[in-house]
């Protein structure tokens, strides 16, 4: 099995070196082969903008083989070359948008199929902001006021992205409607999973656990379980 990493936002603004550097540490070094899913800014048409920044990014950390995939609906999202990609990578980086959008996109596609192959065979998973909120159990849809079924590869949890801007406001909204664990991530952080289980925080902000009616923040650098 391979590793998780979810972040709250804010991506690209040079401050995620840390979490980001530690996710290709992990997919084993800067020649793993690192593929970024667009398909959350696709509504409004910024998929392959922000693809590029992706692209960008990683590149400006050491990685030596990054490509952004054109998976930006159903379709594409079933493609064979598009799933064979994904097959093959060893970090797979879900970028942040319309989280509704990229959850529908995604779920029982190929593509989808895809990641969890890679994951199961040592690849990390990395999303950010809707990214991020897809991977779990349940993700919230702020444009329908309703809780979603996620991709589950994070069961029990619900990810506040934003949480230091304005994910936090939507806490308290959820712990009425949820019974999941609520997990508010800063922008420009992130958290990794170590173990079944067991996270580590990295960035330059915090992580902040609602559950069992308890706020719990663990700073970077500190280790928790959800």
């Amino acid at each position: 099995m391979g590793y998780l990493l979810l972040e709250g936002g804010a991506e690209f603004g040079g401050q995620m070196r840390d979490p980001d550097l530690k996710a290709i540490e992990l997919a084993g070094g800067f020649d793993a082969p690192v593929r970024i899913i667009p398909t959350a800014a696709a509504p409004d048409n910024n998929h392959q903008r922000a693809g590029n920044n992706g692209i960008r990014w990683f590149q400006s950390l050491g990685a030596k083989d990054v490509g952004s995939l054109p998976l930006i609906d159903k379709a594409s999202a079933n493609d064979d070359s598009i799933a064979k990609s994904l097959r093959e990578a060893k970090l797979i980086y879900m970028l942040g948008g319309f989280t509704g959008y990229l959850g529908e996109t995604l779920k029982g596609s190929a593509a989808w199929h895809a990641v969890l192959e890679a994951y199961a065979t040592g690849a990390i998973v990395a999303g950010s902001s809707a990214g991020a909120m897809v991977m779990c159990e349940f993700y919230y849809d702020p444009s329908r006021g309703q809780l979603i079924e996620g991709l589950n590869l994070v069961p029990n949890s619900l990810v506040l992205p934003h949480h230091n801007t304005f994910g936090k406001s939507w806490a308290s909204r959820l712990l009425e409607i949820s019974q999941v664990t609520l997990v508010g991530i800063d922008e420009q952080t992130g958290m990794i999973d170590d173990g079944p289980g067991t996270w580590t925080v990295y960035g330059v902000g915090s992580v902040t656990l609602y559950r069992n009616q308890k706020v719990e923040i663990y700073p970077t650098g500190r280790s928790f379980s959800v």
